[in-house]
C-alpha cells in the first residue's frame, strides 16, 4: 500500500483514508523548562477497506520510542509519518489497538495552509491545531472525518493550570507536579484537541444553561468579568437560533500572553489578553469562536476546501449577535461588507477557495453574506430552521457544501438553494436581495 496517503488535498501528507480512530487514550507529561513532551497515545483504530496491511499516523518532531499492541513487522518514521506494516491485514471494520510511546521537543507543524499546533507561551503552553497541528504532541489520523472520542491525562508543574477538550474526571497531586485528566465524550476532530496550560485560576459563570467558566490569570480577572459579561446572553441567544449548546462545558481561556487571533478547540475558546476590552472587534471576535462550537466542532467539515461552513457562519454568528445586543442589525453589517468586498479583486471562489487563500478574510465575509442573501429570501422563520436542522442533523459529523445546498432547496425552497451556487461557486460578488 502507499506509505504516503493524505486524506485533503489542501495538507497533504496528512491523514491515511483507510481507516479511522474510535478512540484516543494521551498520556503526557510536560515539562516547561525547554519545552519537553513525554507521551503515551493509546489508539484504538478501525479500518475502512478489506486486507488494510499498514497504518500511516501523523506524529511530527517527536521522536517515537516504541509501538506496542497490534503486531506489527516493521514501523518507520520519517517526515512526519509513521508507517506500521501490520503482521497480519485487517478485515474492513476490524479494529485493533495501537500504542505509541514519544517523546521530544513539540513544534508546529509547517504546512501551506498555515503553520499550527503546540506553542510556548511566555509562561506556559498553547495548542492550536487548526489546520494541521494536531501531529505536534500526538500521534493522530489527521483528518478532520476521522472524529473520535479522547481521554486526555497530562502531568505538569504542580503550580500551573492545565485545560484540556471535555469534562474534567479528575485533578490528583503527585510530588511536585499536578496530573489533570480530562474526557471529550462526544466525538472530535483531531485539529480540535487541545491543551493550555498557565498560570491560571478557573471560575465558574452563572446565568447560563450549560456549565460555563473562565480560565484566566488572577490578575486579568477584573478586565476578564467585564470583557465576556454578556457571554451567557451569547449562549442563549445563540441556543434559540440555533439548537442546543452541542457539548458538556464551555471555557473561556486567556492567555496572560497578547495574541495576534483568538481560536476555538472543542468545548473552549482561547483568547489573548489584548482581547480583554468590551469594545466591537474584541467582542465580535468572542461571539465568533463560541459560535464555532455548532458550526465546525460540532458540524465539521469534510475537506479544508469547505472551510466557508465554518468561517462564514461564525462571521455570520457575529451580526446575529451584534442584531441581538443593539449594535445594529445583521443587514446593516451585511450592506457595509458587501460594499467593501466589492471593491476588492473578485478571484476567490467561496466553495474552493485554494490552500493560499482558504483563510482568507474575503471567505469569511462572502460565506457570511451568502447566509445573508438566503435569509432575505426565505425569510427568518425558514433560515433559522434551516440551521437548526444544519446543526440536529450533522451534530458530530461531517458535512460538504453540496449537503448545505440540498437542506436549503429541502427547507427553504428552490429560490434561495439557487442563491447558492452563484455565492459559492462563482468568482463575480452578486448582490444582495432587497431587505
Amino acid at each position: 500500500m502507499n506509505t504516503q496517503p493524505s486524506a485533503d488535498p489542501y495538507l497533504p501528507g496528512h491523514g491515511d483514508p483507510s481507516y479511522t480512530v474510535d478512540h484516543y487514550d494521551l498520556d503526557i507529561d510536560y515539562t516547561l523548562l525547554g519545552n519537553r513532551l513525554d507521551g503515551r497515545a493509546t489508539l484504538t483504530v478501525r479500518s475502512l477497506v478489506d486486507g488494510l496491511d499498514s497504518l500511516t499516523l501523523d506524529l511530527h518532531h517527536l521522536k517515537v520510542v516504541s509501538v506496542r499492541g497490534v503486531r506489527t513487522t516493521r514501523h518507520t518514521h520519517r517526515r512526519g509519518r509513521l508507517v506500521l506494516q501490520l503482521a497480519e491485514p485487517l478485515a474492513s471494520g476490524q479494529t485493533a489497538e495501537v500504542i505509541v510511546a514519544y517523546r521530544g521537543v513539540p513544534k508546529v507543524v509547517r504546512d501551506k495552509a498555515g503553520d499550527a499546533g503546540w506553542e510556548e507561551l511566555e509562561d506556559g503552553a498553547i495548542v492550536a491545531s487548526q489546520p494541521g497541528g494536531a501531529p505536534s504532541w500526538f500521534p493522530c489520523n489527521d483528518r478532520t472525518d476521522a472524529k473520535a472520542t479522547y481521554r486526555i491525562t497530562i502531568a505538569a508543574p504542580a503550580d500551573y493550570y492545565v485545560v484540556a477538550n471535555g469534562v474534567r474526571t479528575d485533578r490528583r497531586r503527585r510530588s511536585s507536579r499536578t496530573v489533570w485528566s480530562y474526557e471529550q465524550r462526544e466525538l472530535m476532530a483531531p485539529y480540535l484537541a487541545t491543551v493550555q496550560i498557565g498560570l491560571y485560576a478557573e471560575h465558574e459563570i452563572s446565568g447560563c444553561s450549560v456549565p460555563l467558566s473562565g480560565v484566566v490569570a488572577p490578575s486579568l480577572r477584573a478586565r476578564f468579568d467585564e470583557a465576556f459579561a454578556d457571554q451567557p446572553r451569547m449562549i442563549a441567544e445563540f441556543e434559540r437560533l440555533f439548537g442546543p449548546y452541542p457539548f458538556a462545558t464551555y471555557r473561556a481561556v486567556v492567555t496572560t500572553d497578547e495574541l495576534e487571533i483568538p481560536l476555538e478547540a472543542q468545548g473552549l475558546s482561547v483568547f489573548g489578553s489584548n482581547l480583554l476590552d468590551r469594545d466591537w472587534e474584541s467582542q465580535r471576535l468572542i461571539a465568533h469562536e463560541l459560535a464555532h462550537q455548532w458550526f465546525g466542532n460540532a458540524v465539521t467539515l469534510r475537506l479544508l476546501r469547505d472551510i466557508w461552513l465554518h468561517e462564514g457562519f461564525a462571521c455570520y454568528s457575529e451580526w446575529l449577535w451584534s442584531e441581538a445586543s443593539g449594535n445594529g442589525t445583521a443587514d446593516e453589517r451585511a450592506r457595509r461588507h458587501h460594499a467593501e468586498l466589492a471593491d476588492l479583486k473578485q478571484n476567490v471562489v467561496l466553495g474552493d477557495p485554494g490552500v493560499d487563500d482558504v483563510f482568507d478574510d474575503r471567505v469569511y465575509k462572502r460565506g457570511a453574506l451568502a447566509l445573508h442573501a438566503i435569509r432575505l429570501t426565505c425569510g427568518d422563520t425558514a433560515f433559522f430552521g434551516m440551521l437548526r436542522a444544519w446543526v440536529e442533523r450533522h451534530r458530530y459529523g461531517n458535512v460538504t457544501t453540496a449537503e448545505f445546498e440540498a437542506l436549503v432547496d429541502e427547507l427553504c425552497g428552490s429560490s434561495a438553494a439557487g442563491l447558492v451556487h452563484g455565492w459559492v461557486y462563482s468568482t463575480d460578488l452578486p448582490d444582495l436581495p432587497a431587505r
